[in-house]
């Protein structure tokens, strides 16, 4: 049994800190202790405190000038007509977070047609399914040679949060919950190849029951390994796509990329990717 890492048992800090913060503003609001405001806040102080010491200890931010690695060479994760959003061509980390390896992370949303893909509405519908959005069930493609390390699957697609109700309630209730139960919750159904050299991508809010794939297998590079979905913290059905210097979100460092023939899409560019027959098990390299 392997030792947790002292990132991995910061976390599990963090995670609690937060919920002790909770638990004492629900504590004050039903039953009036008398606590000081100051006591109140200390854990949600701490646990920031925490993670921003060892963070620094670990090096600092992975794209911090003579930090950060030279990108790595993949193929797209999809196929079809995609735009992006949360791309680190423009920002980095392009998530806002250096968080769950995603320094270099990229949101990828179908675009097939003009007005195929609902957009978002300030109050009317509050959510939709995820079957009226392209992107839900499209096929995700092995961006190189590697090994299946992780498989996580079984929990459910949700919803849209693609109105302003919604995005309220994922940005102040789910959201919150989903970051106290852990990484899991955060990027839903995923899969993680382990590419050689150091090199990890992540594929996060993987439609429930589309893998393809389990832990231990051999891909290729284009073979599908499961779909696009809408699990995890997520407002409507996209492609979260990441490279890591590890297996482990919590813990990983992100790594940058850059694919074949496309390079980094910018927040908002249109781009196309021809489908590729992938090479048969067995076939020479």
């Amino acid at each position: 049994m392997s030792v947790p890492s002292a990132r991995k048992l910061a976390m599990i800090a963090f995670r609690v800190l937060q919920l002790v913060f909770l638990t004492l503003v629900a504590v004050g609001v039903l039953f009036d202790p008398g606590v000081p405001w100051w006591c109140v806040f200390l854990p949600l102080v701490l646990a920031y405190a925490l993670i921003t010491v060892v963070n620094r200890w670990n090096g600092g931010a992975p794209d911090a000038p003579g930090r950060s690695r030279e990108p790595v060479e993949v193929a797209p994760p999809v196929t079809g007509r995609w735009s992006a959003l949360n791309s680190p061509a423009d920002r980095t980390p392009s998530h806002g977070l250096h968080a769950y390896g995603q320094t270099f992370a990229i949101d990828l949303v179908a675009e097939p047609e003009p007005g195929a893909r609902p957009g978002f509405r300030a109050l009317w519908p509050v959510a939709r399914r995820p079957r009226d959005f392209p992107a839900f069930g499209a096929p995700l493609l092995a961006v190189a040679d590697g090994t299946v390390v992780r498989a996580d699957d079984g929990q459910r697609d949700h919803l849209s949060r693609a109105s302003l109700p919604a995005l309220l309630y994922l940005m102040v209730v789910e959201g919150s919950v989903r970051e106290m139960s852990g990484v899991r919750r955060i990027v839903g159904n995923h899969l993680i190849l382990d590419l050689g050299d150091g090199t990890h991508a992540l594929y996060a809010h993987v439609r429930r029951g589309s893998f393809t794939v389990r832990e231990g297998d051999r891909v290729r590079v284009g073979e599908v390994v499961a779909r696009c979905g809408n699990s995890g913290n997520s407002t409507e059905p996209h492609v979260h796509f990441q490279l890591m210097d590890g297996p482990d979100p919590d813990t990983a460092r992100g790594v940058p990329f850059t694919w074949h023939g496309i390079g980094v899409p910018r927040n908002g560019e249109v781009f196309d990717v021809v489908a590729a027959a992938p090479a048969s098990p067995g076939s020479p390299d």
